[in-house]
């Protein structure tokens, strides 16, 4: 059973009383957090506490999708003290942008490791490749298998051809969706709501939501507009949005 579920939905920052970026991963027993942004470890923790994470995942260093990495590793580092039972926690990133990456080691609480995006990543039970993105930041969307099934994060991206086979027959596309149809995310590094669509559609995806959401405009009507390119099962993330493979 491959579970995910959203911790926060947001671009750019959280709403209040809600999380920027961050999706919690689950299978047989292992617990891998996709992103750690603005307000994640807080909202985590009413379903994972921290000592309980297996691993950490980020796709960029953009602040809304690591803001809580420094909260993450006072919680491990305090907790330790506490006696909570737990190992170092591995934060995989990329080394393209050595000052961030070397953030990610903080004393016995977390240490990190670098991925290599050419041969993809074997962790714990999951399967996990590649795709850099088009975002004005080193980005990396995934594609996370288990079991013989499949998350594909697109991260942050304005649309590109190549995700089309690199989500092709995903069982879930978790798709950013910062803009609405009728704007152009290709300079701020964005997906419009019609090419998460079209991405899912030509991509023949079994379901598609749309996360990274907008501050502005009514968010419904990405759903409509999506709709449009794509036939599929179809919802906006939401904090504990849950979806079980």
């Amino acid at each position: 059973m491959l579970k995910l579920t959203v911790i926060g939905p947001w671009g750019g920052y959280p709403k209040a009383n809600e999380a920027s970026a961050g999706y919690l991963l689950e299978h047989d027993g292992y617990h891998l957090l996709v992103d750690c942004g603005s307000s994640v470890l807080s909202k985590m923790q009413n379903i994972l506490p921290p000592e309980k994470l297996n691993g950490v995942i980020l796709s960029h260093y953009h602040a809304d999708h690591i803001a809580d990495i420094g909260v993450l590793q006072h919680a491990r580092l305090i907790l330790g003290l506490l006696g909570r039972e737990q190992e170092t926690l591995p934060i995989y990133g990329h080394n393209e942008d050595l000052e961030e990456f070397s953030k990610l080691t903080f004393q016995s609480a977390t240490k990190g490791i670098a991925f290599d995006p050419q041969k993809g990543l074997d962790l714990g039970p999951f399967k996990i490749s590649f795709l850099r993105t088009n975002h004005p930041a080193i980005c990396y969307a995934m594609r996370i298998e288990a079991e013989g099934k499949s998350i594909v994060y697109t991260g942050d991206t304005s649309f590109k051809e190549e995700l089309i086979p690199f989500s092709m027959e995903a069982d879930l596309l978790l798709c950013e969706c910062n803009f609405y149809h009728n704007q152009d995310g290709k300079a701020a590094g964005h997906m419009t709501s019609t090419e998460a669509g079209y991405l899912a559609q030509k991509a023949k995806v079994k379901n598609l939501i749309l996360t990274h959401l907008p501050h502005f405009g009514n968010i419904e009507q990405l759903i409509n507009e999506a709709s449009i390119e794509y036939d599929g099962p179809l919802s906006l993330a939401a904090y504990h949005k849950t979806v079980i493979l």
